[in-house]
């Protein structure tokens, strides 16, 4: 029987996006209720042009994707990523990352608007999903008995176990009173749809400059058999406004210029955005009956395009433990249930949030001799299978202790 929406549920979570949305999925398919509610239109997110960002999927967050259902769905629009080039500034010294004899990718690309109009179109069908759209939450109350968000309009949705699933300025984190370690990277990455001259042979490009990486992230064709790229370009702050206000032929004569001819002339530019780039990192991820997922807990320097699949991480960490919870008659707010979740996660996203930062720091040291010094530690890299597989792994997310949802 369908559960009654102003029902008590097993979870409230504040935040309908990429993660949240995710994790209210993964919860049904576990049995488990939820509340989402979000402040967003999902018509304007799913909007064409809205959003002209792409993502890349692990191979452990497809699988997540596989066993929530949605994968199917997704597949026609999935670029595969075969192979990962790193070059310092287009020098000699290549890094190839590629699958062994295992075969597999290293990842897929995927429109952001792909992805939200999977995870929204299933949520709307699922009974276990009371979604609430364009709402803002105006209390938070957590207790030893449970948990409730009441909306700008009165209403108050009840639940016992709150997930703060908002994003990097979490107003739920904030008013828990978690400690935050942060900072500004002033940098901004610019984002925009390239058409280009020549296939990219499903090769992502990560090509590094000291103000930051500048990488060519591959998409499907369009259906007339034109190549199309996702560009994410890292400039620092002050170069950033100049940088989005240039007229497209000399956007594109600067883009081409840092591209060293990778993918021919680029034919056309979509619409450009940018965002500010910073690094956070809370000191802990639970509190009474709360749980941190995704950006709410930590926002890393996309150099890695990990952000979506820590958070993902995150989700499927958190299903397993309320799950194996759930078996033994354990409420989901239980107090050892989210300590197993900390204890978890938090080793995890703590040690790529600190490698993703270090490369990020590494690779903007300025100078000859620093990038002579980068080179010849690619160069090593290239020469050594083993090392070559670890950072394979840990790109593919299937390094470490996984929960089973995100298991092939």
């Amino acid at each position: 029987m369908t559960q009654p929406a102003n029902e008590t549920r097993d979870l409230v979570i504040l935040g309908g996006g990429l993660v949240g949305m995710t994790l209210a999925l993964a919860a049904a398919k576990k049995g488990m209720s939820s509340h989402v509610i979000d402040r967003a239109d999902p018509a304007e997110l799913t909007a064409e042009g809205f959003d002209d960002r792409a993502t890349a999927i692990s191979t452990a967050s497809w699988h997540l994707f596989e066993n929530i259902g949605i994968a199917a769905g997704l597949e026609q629009f999935a670029c595969d990523i075969a192979a990962i080039a790193v070059t310092d500034q287009n020098k000699p010294g290549r890094l190839d990352f590629e699958p062994g004899e295992d075969g597999g990718t290293l990842g897929r690309m995927f429109p952001n608007r792909r992805l939200r109009l999977a995870l929204f179109e299933a949520a709307a069908q699922e009974p276990l999903i009371h979604w609430v759209a364009k709402a803002n939450v105006t209390q938070r109350e957590r207790s030893e008995y449970g948990v409730a968000a009441t909306l700008a309009d009165g209403r108050k949705l009840k639940g016992r176990l709150m997930i703060a699933a908002e994003g990097r300025q979490s107003p739920t984190r904030d008013a828990a009173g978690i400690t935050i370690a942060k900072w500004d990277y002033k940098h901004r990455a610019i984002i925009a749809g390239l058409t280009h001259e020549k296939p990219h042979g499903n090769v992502a490009w990560e090509i590094f400059y000291p103000a930051g990486p500048f990488a060519l992230l591959p998409l499907n064709d369009d259906a007339d058999g034109t190549h199309r790229s996702s560009l994410v370009w890292t400039v620092s702050e002050s170069d950033a406004a100049g940088v989005t206000k240039l007229g497209d032929r000399a956007f594109l004569a600067e883009i081409e210029k840092r591209m060293g001819g990778v993918l021919g002339k680029v034919l056309t530019v979509g619409q450009r955005s940018s965002y500010p780039l910073g690094f956070h990192h809370t000191a802990k991820i639970t509190g009474e009956r709360l749980a941190l997922i995704g950006d709410a807990g930590h926002g890393i320097h996309p150099i890695a395009g990990q952000g979506l699949n820590l958070g993902l991480r995150d989700v499927g960490t958190l299903i397993e433990v309320l799950a194996d919870g759930a078996r033994l008659g354990l409420d989901p707010g239980d107090p050892e249930l989210l300590k197993r979740y900390e204890n978890w996660r938090g080793l995890d996203s703590f040690m790529v949030a600190l490698a993703t930062d270090g490369l990020t720091r590494l690779f903007g040291v300025t100078g000859k001799t620093a990038s002579a010094v980068r080179r010849m530690g690619m160069a090593a890299v290239q020469r050594t299978p083993v090392l070559k597989n670890f950072f394979m792994d840990e790109a593919r997310g299937v390094s470490g202790d996984l929960p089973e949802i995100l298991r092939g």
